[in-house]
């Protein structure tokens, strides 16, 4: 049975202080949690909370890094310095780093929402560059509201599957955790329905059984993620093909995420 792994994605939100104060008190509530424990601050809190987190049971991971190890990459965050501050997960071609956001969307024009500008390719390179570097890559694939109502939900999530996967061995391959996120529903309150989630985390287990076979799809651990919150966790960690949730605005609150990843079976 594949483990449930819960991660919280903290985004843009959070000081050193803060951040201490959070984990004080989410610590106690998970200490006898069965499912793994991430948590994902901004690069700057990296360090404060690998210190606060020392000798728990919750690991750390970034919220995105760049493929090469080093060099004049202004801003960037390469996979050593990660490690170097005890990560062992990264998020990789989250939806909002695509440039794909939710509903109601940023009032970016279209020259200043290219700014985000993550592609199938470089989410391939990313991913590749964390397993390199013994990383574990958290990759998120989703299609956009306009997406779905054009019915092709399915077919944009297995290529965004098949390309973060390219040049990936089999190997390689069962380490990767992918996370479905409906860019539909991220912060915006809206979840995709147990029933659905479950079904197009299927559609990525079939992508990726496509690449390599049953065996890996079915080793391969797939979160949810979109408006997870302590209300609808339950219902979504009981489905077949979710092994966990990628949890945004409920991970800034200990109680909310504590719930969360106390609902896992």
């Amino acid at each position: 049975m594949r483990q449930t792994i819960i991660a919280g994605n903290w985004k843009m939100n959070g000081t050193r202080a803060s951040a201490e104060a959070l984990l004080t008190e989410l610590i106690p509530l998970v200490v006898d949690a069965t499912a793994k424990i991430i948590v994902c601050p901004p690069a700057i809190n990296l360090e404060t909370v690998s210190d606060v987190i020392a000798d728990t049971n919750i690991a750390l991971g970034g919220q995105d890094l760049f493929w090469k190890a080093k060099g004049a990459y202004t801003g960037q965050v390469s996979a050593s310095m990660l490690l170097d501050l005890g990560c062992e997960y990264v998020i990789v071609g989250h939806s909002e780093c695509r440039g794909r956001f939710g509903v109601p969307e940023p009032d970016f024009t279209p020259t200043v929402l290219a700014y985000f500008g993550d592609s199938d390719a470089t989410v391939n390179l990313k991913l590749r560059a964390a397993l390199a570097n013994n990383l574990t890559p958290i990759c998120c694939v989703g299609e956009t509201l306009s997406e779905r109502q054009a019915g092709n939900t399915d077919s944009v999530v297995a290529a965004q599957t098949k390309a973060a996967l390219s040049e990936v061995s089999a190997a390689d391959a069962t380490e990767v955790i992918f996370a479905y996120e409906p860019v539909w529903a991220i912060g915006t309150g809206e979840v995709c329905a147990a029933d659905e989630a479950d079904r197009v985390c299927g559609v990525v287990r079939s992508a990726v059984a496509d690449l390599y076979g049953s065996e890996v799809s079915e080793a391969l651990h797939i979160q949810y993620g979109g408006s997870v919150n302590a209300g609808n966790a339950e219902a979504l960690l009981a489905k077949p093909n979710i092994d966990g949730a990628l949890v945004g605005g409920a991970s800034l609150k200990a109680q909310d995420f504590a719930a969360i990843v106390n609902a896992a079976p």
